[in-house]
């Protein structure tokens, strides 16, 4: 949980860099959360959103709100609607995608990640707001991190819930880049619009809740700058944020399965082509850099979460 005080009705989960915050919201009128964690951990948000509820004398949960359709942001959605029966909020222009289930649209084939298919009922338009709870919040388009991502601001309060366009000490892997697209402008962009909002209190995607928004937008700068000048670091640390994230999953694998996740998965292809390597040579460096990186261990051939 979070020092920070929060209005009443409002409740942040911090899950930690491996699975989204989820902010809890409730009145008389609504009951929402944002954002539903890592496939890996849905078990433990059910757990989390029941025992808050429960706390609190209350029994449904109206609106599930997705930031961005990532597995760490949504992977959570189907079992919470399975207890539920809640509506579902996606981006915009995820809504087609999601309604019809087609994988070669949404990101979790690209990316090599796993979510289980649950279906949407309204989208989130930038420049529109949202209740949520006792607030309304400002719908904005946050692309960079993801070219369809969102974030909402509270400006009675000056709140920001900002995904993982912006965390105390930097932002999300930058994957657009990794498919042809301007990334590295979207994110710069993006930063320029937090920037321009009166701010008190940030809850981000990942990590704990922050007050100094200046500093971190300077950090967010300092490290799009490092990003941009070679663009082989994105490529880098993209390949190993998937790895670590699939081996949540796992937990063990050995390394024969681990390279030919890594061959299968269409962006460790355009990673490998960043990296002016081949599909083999990307294969042979992730796991050991991973490890080396402390999110890993080898032992006889076997791949290792390691936390």
């Amino acid at each position: 949980m979070n020092e920070f005080a929060l209005p009443t009705g409002i409740k942040v989960f911090e899950r930690g860099w491996l699975s989204a915050n989820n902010i809890l919201f409730w009145s008389n009128d609504d009951v929402s959360i944002v954002d539903t964690g890592y496939v890996a951990h849905q078990e433990q948000t059910l757990s989390l959103v029941r025992n808050a509820l429960k706390a609190e004398g209350l029994s449904k949960l109206d609106k599930i709100v997705n930031t961005h359709l990532h597995s760490d942001h949504c992977g959570g959605n189907a079992i919470l609607v399975n207890d539920f029966q809640s509506s579902i909020y996606v981006p915009a222009y995820e809504f087609s995608a999601v309604y019809d289930w087609n994988e070669n649209l949404l990101s979790f084939k690209n990316l090599g990640q796993n979510c289980p298919a649950f279906q949407c009922h309204h989208s989130l338009e930038p420049g529109k707001r949202i209740l949520l709870g006792a607030y309304m919040w400002e719908i904005l388009a946050a692309p960079g991190h993801d070219p369809h991502s969102v974030i909402l601001y509270q400006e009675d309060h000056q709140l920001l819930i900002s995904a993982d366009a912006l965390w105390e000490d930097g932002f999300g892997a930058i994957f657009p880049e990794l498919d042809g697209e301007d990334g590295f402008e979207e994110v710069a962009r993006t930063l320029d619009l937090i920037d321009q909002l009166k701010i008190k209190l940030v809850i981000p995607g990942h990590g704990k809740l922050f007050t100094d928004v200046k500093t971190s937008l300077a950090k967010a700068r300092s490290r799009l700058d490092y990003l941009a000048t070679d663009k082989a670091r994105n490529a880098r640390h993209a390949a190993k944020v998937l790895l670590k994230f699939r081996l949540l999953e796992w937990q063990s694998l050995e390394l024969h399965l681990v390279h030919e996740w890594i061959k299968e998965t269409p962006l460790m292809k355009a990673i490998a082509k960043e990296l002016n390597q081949s599909i083999d040579q990307l294969a042979d460096w992730l796991p050991p850099a991973l490890t080396k990186a402390g999110g890993a261990k080898i032992d006889q051939n076997i791949l290792i979460n390691q936390d």
